[in-house]
């Protein structure tokens, strides 16, 4: 079975609809956005697990790198599966209080490109929209397939830098540039974004990634993680896909 084809019976129009109108509500709300992400996250994660080694992901460890406060951690432990995330910012970690403390899981501060777990440890190591704050975002991906098991899973999901939300809290104004498109914020706001360009926000483009995971010998599966399926061959045509995935799902299987 493809790695996809569970997945790709999920990803409708619908669902894509659901996702953007929830985005909205990022800042204002974060709980209800990622609420949102989590559960179609773990439907995701699941989906790409049963397709690939025939089995229900419950029972399985799943390592979260930067999954900040943990608010992927509820959805994957009602999935049944061991949830542990990974956090190198103390007040990322804590964002989310005072329910910090009530959300399910095991969390270590640590970073993603030094990962502080052994060698094909975990049957599944997810990142979702970290590598584009990374300055080495294909060092976090070589860690991430170090500490996976042979047949688990690397699920790697980022924001390519010349789609719509590339900029993040800037808006399109990234298009002339993240540097100049962060002072214009600073200068509105009276304060940095928190997704700085050059610090925290960095140029990450879909052949990169792509390029790094074929360069792996692991990639079972590539394709835009918010889209409905139809529009999935975006992901093979160079240039357009720039502009047009968004935000470009990585799944890889060590061997």
């Amino acid at each position: 079975m493809l790695a996809t084809e569970l997945f790709a019976q999920r990803a409708t129009l619908a669902r894509s609809v659901r996702l953007l109108a929830a985005f909205r509500f990022e800042q204002t709300d974060p709980d209800l956005f990622y609420g949102a992400l989590a559960a179609d996250t773990v439907a995701l994660v699941s989906d790409l697990w049963r397709a690939t080694a025939g089995t229900a992901l419950s029972g399985r460890t799943v390592v979260d790198v930067g999954g900040g406060p943990g608010y992927f951690a509820t959805a994957f432990a009602e999935a049944g599966v061991r949830y542990v995330g990974v956090e190198p910012d103390p007040a990322e970690m804590h964002a989310a209080a005072p329910r910090t403390h009530d959300r399910a899981g095991v969390f270590v501060r640590a970073s993603g490109t030094a990962l502080p777990f052994a060698d094909a440890s975990v049957d599944v190591c997810l990142s979702s929209n970290v590598a584009e704050h990374v300055a080495e975002p294909w060092r976090l991906g070589d860690e991430m397939l170090r500490v996976t098991r042979p047949g688990g899973l690397v699920v790697l999901s980022y924001t390519v830098w010349l789609g719509p939300f590339g900029g993040h809290e800037t808006g399109v104004a990234h298009y002339l540039g993240g540097r100049r498109a962060a002072d214009r914020y600073a200068r509105r706001h009276g304060h940095r974004p928190k997704n700085d360009y050059g610090s925290s926000l960095f140029a990450v483009s879909a052949a990169d990634g792509l390029r790094w995971a074929r360069g792996t010998g692991a990639l079972v599966a590539a394709f835009p993680r918010y889209h409905p399926r139809w529009a999935w061959g975006l992901t093979r045509v160079p240039g357009i896909r720039e502009f047009l995935v968004s935000n470009l799902v990585l799944v890889l299987q060590p061997s």
